[in-house]
């Protein structure tokens, strides 16, 4: 009688199961290293605003509102406190120049347009970085007010909520202008968190207000930003330069926040 030949099954299985396992690895690696960058780039504008401030209304956050303010929030982020003591030294160092916001606008892939907002204390720098990535990436670096008039600049406060109609009351109730469900995750899990836009001088007092009403508000994915008067819908060719544009101009140090009105890439 013939040998029975072994069921090829269980070495299925055991082909399969690593690699998925390779997969979700992945994945995980990937998104740990998304919010390991967001958090460097977090602290790293918290300590230049604690430079700016520092510098122009003293280092102490006791005389110094402005100052109070942010060290209360750079806490919220979870900010370590050496950064924070390094940086109010630095602030009170002659040699260090002052911090000033700069804005870059472009035009992108597709009919796209972005905006590059910088913080920075040395100007000539920031250009001689920001400009060649733009035009590197096959973009065009644009006249100041070309591409900004397509956007608003507003206050982003992203929060976790029950339901949108939870969520929209409270924001309202907040002075806020819209709100909008935050898109599933990468891997397709629904996400329960919305965005919530308010003015930029309701910022502080709106997150307060969200708070007070029960909402946890995610202090890391909320701040000031360009928001598109209306998204631009490109083919997946330019979606995926203008990703690439996005991604490469948020390595550069002085670059604190991109905005585009590419469909999908919207804030």
């Amino acid at each position: 009688m013939p040998a029975r030949c072994p069921s090829t099954q269980p070495r299925s299985r055991q082909l399969v199961a690593p690699v998925e396992m390779g997969r979700r690895s992945a994945k995980i690696a990937l998104r740990k290293g998304k919010s390991d960058a967001k958090k460097a780039k977090i602290y790293g504008r918290i300590g230049k605003k604690i430079i700016q401030l520092a510098k122009a209304g003293g280092a102490d956050p006791v005389s110094n509102a402005a100052l109070d303010t942010l060290l209360r929030q750079a806490k919220d982020l979870g900010v370590p406190k050496d950064v924070i003591e390094r940086n109010l030294k630095r602030a009170t160092d002659a040699k260090q120049g002052d911090y000033q916001e700069i804005t870059y606008e472009a035009y992108g892939p597709g009919g796209t347009g972005l905006v590059v907002f910088c913080l920075t204390d040395n100007v000539n720098r920031t250009a001689s970085e920001v400009k060649p990535t733009v035009t590197k990436a096959g973009a065009k670096v644009a006249e100041p007010g070309s591409v900004l008039f397509n956007f608003q600049r507003c206050g982003l406060i992203v929060v976790d909520g029950t339901t949108e109609d939870a969520v929209f009351e409270a924001a309202m109730e907040a002075g806020a202008e819209d709100v909008a469900p935050v898109p599933p995750e990468e891997d397709g899990a629904p996400s329960t968190s919305y965005k919530v836009f308010v003015p930029v001088e309701a910022y502080t007092s709106a997150k307060a207000t969200l708070r007070t009403l029960g909402f946890t508000v995610n202090e890391e994915d909320s701040d000031l930003v360009y928001k598109a008067a209306a998204p631009v819908e490109v083919d997946d060719d330019a979606f995926a330069k203008c990703e690439a544009l996005v991604e490469r101009l948020l390595e550069l140090d002085d670059v604190e926040g991109v905005f585009t009105n590419c469909d999908g890439l919207v804030v």
